[in-house]
């Protein structure tokens, strides 16, 4: 009984162990392995072929499930993100709300493509030994095809070809509907909506599950990826990884950048905003879960005087559709994919890279690893080669860091610019006229709201 008992707690503290440290881990024993194996083959002539075909299997079943996640992914989350958003919420605020996160993440995946084609962080690695027959990217049908292609004729057929526009624009469209059941006057709509939201937040939490599982298989993956480039390719990959880090991390400084010039132009304190908002960055960075961070998010939006009728509605909705650190992240890691394929996109790859980081941004969910399923969209969405997804994965927990930290940001940046453009939504004490500063006729109201209970994350 002792040996079955010693494996359960062994596999009990590796699912305890943190991912990022697992995913560390497994990044320089791949590096170290592979440059091992690359040794032995050109330096002792050694035949390496069994160990490259076994690592060869193992990544590939990680690229696969990576894969077989993505369509799932999209249609479960993105129906429970956009009926999530009830009827008599999508008044003025919800709908300053969506259309700053949408704006914002537009802007941020520009940036990140922009600074990525100007570096071309991937240019010079040649991973055709690793990526195989099929790794040349699918030739791209002209701009209006691609825009026709978005408005499926047959779903099915969509799902099949692994068009991934139209399968977010079905979700979206069966979103929407969702939403309008679910506030019905009509009780029997009503009650089949609330039926069906219930079987689409089932759908999202067995997809999680599933996400979790696969997160657990990572490490594993991502040590036969790295070590069988490594051992293809030597030390000549390391410097292409480091060149996408300071991509990423460059243009996310960047955006913050923004955020601030934002605040200025919307007349807000940058100093007390940064202040406040510096306790949940860094539990974003730390955590890399937007969805984590909502309780400390609150207390943030609290102390820079934003009402709870803004940030209760702002702040978890954009820890589930606003990723501009993540859409950052999405655009470089493409151009990089890109760059080692030797394909050069062109306008009609670039706006769909554009478009699917927008949109897949409604329907992904802040926590830890998302951002690889994102970016395993964008690429099936271009024609791109799956391989070199392996190699961004490796390092994909030192770019969450960062990119989570920018998500949480974001979302603050555009609670407080909203909060103070409505009426009664913003309590500055610096100034005695407004309805909830400090002795002003509001101030009950405002005191009320700062105590309350933050909201936390289902």
């Amino acid at each position: 009984m002792s040996p079955p008992t010693q494996r359960r707690t062994l596999w009990r503290r590796y699912l305890e162990f943190p991912l990022i440290w697992k995913l560390a881990a497994a990044l320089v024993a791949g590096l170290a392995a592979g440059l091992a194996l690359n040794a032995l083959q050109t330096g002792a002539g050694w035949n390496t072929d069994a160990a490259r075909q076994v690592l060869e299997v193992l990544g590939e079943i990680f690229l696969r499930l990576l894969t077989m996640l993505v369509f799932p992914l999209i249609i479960s989350t993105l129906i429970a993100g956009v009926s999530s958003v009830t009827p008599q919420r999508l008044g003025r605020i919800g709908f300053k709300v969506f259309l700053f996160y949408l704006a914002t993440s537009a802007f941020a995946i520009a940036i990140g493509l922009l600074l990525a084609l100007a570096v071309s962080p991937g240019a010079g690695l040649d991973l055709s030994g690793v990526q195989g027959e099929d790794a040349e990217a699918a030739d791209r049908p002209p701009l209006s095809e691609t825009l026709l292609n978005i408005v499926p004729d047959n779903p099915f057929q969509a799902l099949v070809e692994g068009n991934v526009l139209a399968i977010m624009l079905m979700a979206i469209v069966f979103g929407l509907a969702l939403t309008f059941m679910t506030g019905s006057d009509d009780e029997r709509i009503r009650g089949l909506g609330l039926f069906l939201r219930r079987g689409v937040d089932g759908a999202v939490e067995l997809v999680f599950l599933v996400i979790r599982g696969v997160l657990q298989y990572a490490p594993v993956g991502v040590f036969a990826l790295i070590a069988g480039v490594m051992a293809d390719t030597g030390a000549e990959a390391i410097l292409p990884l480091a060149k996408l880090t300071g991509v990423v991390y460059v243009a996310i400084a960047l955006q913050i950048g923004v955020y601030a010039l934002l605040l200025l132009a919307f007349r807000a304190n940058v100093r007390r905003f940064f202040g406040a908002a510096k306790d949940p960055m860094l539990t974003a960075f730390v955590t890399r879960s937007s969805s984590g961070t909502l309780p400390v998010s609150t207390r943030a939006a609290e102390k820079m005087g934003v009402h709870e009728g803004v940030y209760g509605f702002s702040l978890p909705l954009g820890a589930t559709i606003n990723m501009d650190g993540t859409a950052i992240y999405v655009g470089a890691a493409t151009v990089f994919v890109a760059n080692i394929a030797g394909v050069e996109l062109t306008i009609g790859q670039i706006l769909t890279v554009v478009a699917v980081g927008v949109l897949a941004s409604v329907g992904t969910a802040g926590v830890p690893g998302a951002g690889l399923i994102m970016l395993s969209m964008t690429v099936t969405s271009t024609g791109l080669p799956m391989a070199p997804v392996g190699l961004v994965a490796g390092i994909d927990a030192i770019l969450d860091m960062a990119r989570t930290m920018c998500n949480v940001t974001g979302d603050l940046t555009g609670t407080r610019i909203i909060a103070g453009t409505e009426k009664g939504m913003l309590a500055d004490p610096h100034d005695p006229d407004d309805p909830g500063a400090a002795g002003g006729p509001g101030a009950p109201q405002a005191a009320a709201a700062a105590a309350a209970p933050p909201d936390t994350p289902d």
